[in-house]
Protein backbone atom coordinates (compact mmCIF):
# COMPACT_ATOMS: atom_id res chain seq x y z
CA UNK A 1 0.00 0.00 0.00
CA UNK A 2 3.10 2.57 0.33
CA UNK A 3 5.62 1.57 -1.94
CA UNK A 4 9.25 3.06 -0.81
CA UNK A 5 11.94 4.11 -3.12
CA UNK A 6 10.35 5.07 -6.03
CA UNK A 7 12.08 7.50 -8.65
CA UNK A 8 15.30 7.74 -9.92
CA UNK A 9 18.67 8.18 -8.88
CA UNK A 10 20.46 10.39 -11.57
CA UNK A 11 24.25 8.83 -10.70
CA UNK A 12 23.81 5.58 -10.62
CA UNK A 13 26.25 2.98 -10.55
CA UNK A 14 23.61 0.51 -12.64
CA UNK A 15 20.10 0.78 -13.99
CA UNK A 16 18.01 -3.19 -15.24
CA UNK A 17 15.15 -2.60 -17.32
CA UNK A 18 12.89 -5.17 -17.92
CA UNK A 19 9.52 -5.89 -19.13
CA UNK A 20 7.04 -8.30 -20.21
CA UNK A 21 4.64 -7.11 -23.09
CA UNK A 22 2.24 -9.55 -22.60
CA UNK A 23 0.90 -8.35 -19.54
CA UNK A 24 2.31 -4.71 -19.56
CA UNK A 25 4.65 -4.62 -16.52
CA UNK A 26 7.68 -3.08 -16.56
CA UNK A 27 10.57 -2.05 -14.47
CA UNK A 28 13.71 0.26 -14.49
CA UNK A 29 15.88 -0.46 -11.50
CA UNK A 30 18.50 1.89 -9.90
CA UNK A 31 21.61 1.01 -7.64
CA UNK A 32 24.07 3.36 -6.32
CA UNK A 33 27.19 1.37 -5.21
CA UNK A 34 30.37 2.56 -2.99
CA UNK A 35 32.88 -0.10 -1.99
CA UNK A 36 30.89 -3.08 -3.18
CA UNK A 37 27.83 -1.83 -1.31
CA UNK A 38 24.44 -1.31 -2.76
CA UNK A 39 24.28 2.33 -0.82
CA UNK A 40 20.86 2.91 -2.29
CA UNK A 41 17.84 1.40 -4.93
CA UNK A 42 15.25 3.31 -6.13
CA UNK A 43 12.73 2.02 -8.77
CA UNK A 44 9.91 2.87 -11.42
CA UNK A 45 7.54 0.37 -12.24
CA UNK A 46 4.36 0.47 -14.73
CA UNK A 47 2.09 -2.26 -13.86
CA UNK A 48 -0.17 -3.83 -11.38
CA UNK A 49 -0.07 -3.24 -7.31
CA UNK A 50 2.07 -6.85 -7.51
CA UNK A 51 4.57 -5.54 -9.82
CA UNK A 52 4.87 -1.94 -7.92
CA UNK A 53 5.17 -4.13 -4.33
CA UNK A 54 7.30 -6.52 -5.51
CA UNK A 55 10.16 -3.81 -7.01
CA UNK A 56 9.79 -1.51 -3.61
CA UNK A 57 10.59 -4.95 -1.42
CA UNK A 58 13.35 -5.59 -3.77
CA UNK A 59 15.15 -1.66 -3.26
CA UNK A 60 14.75 -2.48 0.76
CA UNK A 61 16.02 -5.88 0.32
CA UNK A 62 19.12 -4.83 -1.54
CA UNK A 63 20.02 -1.84 0.55
CA UNK A 64 23.42 -2.44 2.82
CA UNK A 65 24.31 -5.53 0.98
CA UNK A 66 27.56 -6.28 -1.45
CA UNK A 67 27.14 -6.55 -4.84
CA UNK A 68 27.71 -10.25 -4.11
CA UNK A 69 25.09 -10.63 -1.56
CA UNK A 70 22.32 -8.93 -3.86
CA UNK A 71 22.76 -11.64 -6.37
CA UNK A 72 21.30 -13.85 -3.87
CA UNK A 73 18.23 -12.40 -3.87
CA UNK A 74 15.25 -14.48 -5.22
CA UNK A 75 12.11 -13.79 -6.37
CA UNK A 76 10.84 -16.39 -3.94
CA UNK A 77 12.70 -13.93 -1.10
CA UNK A 78 11.12 -11.15 -2.38
CA UNK A 79 7.68 -12.76 -2.21
CA UNK A 80 7.87 -14.08 1.12
CA UNK A 81 8.88 -11.14 2.21
CA UNK A 82 5.73 -9.47 0.99
CA UNK A 83 3.73 -12.04 2.94
CA UNK A 84 3.40 -14.23 0.02
CA UNK A 85 1.86 -13.77 -3.68
CA UNK A 86 -0.88 -15.17 -5.26
CA UNK A 87 0.37 -17.64 -7.75
CA UNK A 88 -1.23 -15.61 -10.85
CA UNK A 89 0.86 -12.63 -9.34
CA UNK A 90 4.64 -14.51 -8.85
CA UNK A 91 5.49 -13.10 -12.29
CA UNK A 92 5.98 -10.15 -10.33
CA UNK A 93 8.63 -10.92 -8.06
CA UNK A 94 10.42 -13.15 -11.15
CA UNK A 95 10.50 -10.13 -12.79
CA UNK A 96 12.04 -7.56 -9.74
CA UNK A 97 14.69 -10.09 -9.19
CA UNK A 98 15.42 -10.33 -13.06
CA UNK A 99 15.46 -6.08 -12.59
CA UNK A 100 18.08 -6.14 -10.03
CA UNK A 101 20.27 -8.89 -11.80
CA UNK A 102 20.13 -6.12 -14.80
CA UNK A 103 21.22 -3.50 -12.59
CA UNK A 104 24.05 -5.22 -11.45
CA UNK A 105 24.87 -6.12 -14.81
CA UNK A 106 24.64 -2.84 -15.93
CA UNK A 107 27.15 -1.63 -13.29
CA UNK A 108 29.54 -4.31 -13.99
CA UNK A 109 29.90 -3.24 -17.81
CA UNK A 110 30.32 0.18 -16.62
CA UNK A 111 33.11 -0.89 -14.15
CA UNK A 112 34.90 -3.14 -17.11
CA UNK A 113 33.93 -6.02 -15.38
CA UNK A 114 32.34 -9.28 -16.91
CA UNK A 115 28.56 -8.86 -16.34
CA UNK A 116 27.48 -12.65 -16.94
CA UNK A 117 27.15 -13.18 -13.77
CA UNK A 118 24.58 -10.98 -13.22
CA UNK A 119 22.56 -11.85 -16.50
CA UNK A 120 19.34 -12.61 -15.65
CA UNK A 121 18.63 -15.98 -15.61
CA UNK A 122 16.00 -18.49 -17.73
CA UNK A 123 13.26 -15.88 -18.47
CA UNK A 124 10.25 -17.22 -17.36
CA UNK A 125 8.27 -14.66 -17.01
CA UNK A 126 8.26 -14.49 -20.80
CA UNK A 127 6.72 -17.75 -21.33
CA UNK A 128 3.99 -17.79 -18.12
CA UNK A 129 0.96 -17.59 -19.54
CA UNK A 130 -1.05 -14.35 -18.73
CA UNK A 131 -5.00 -15.41 -17.69
CA UNK A 132 -7.07 -12.40 -17.76
CA UNK A 133 -8.20 -11.82 -13.51
CA UNK A 134 -11.69 -10.12 -14.05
Amino acid sequence: MNPRNTGEIPDASGIGNVGNPVCGDIMRMYIKVENNIIVDAKFKTFGCGAAIATSSMVTELVRGKSVEEALSISNKAVAEALGGLPPIKMHCSVLAEQALRSALADYYRKIGKDPSTFEPKDDTHQHHEHRDET
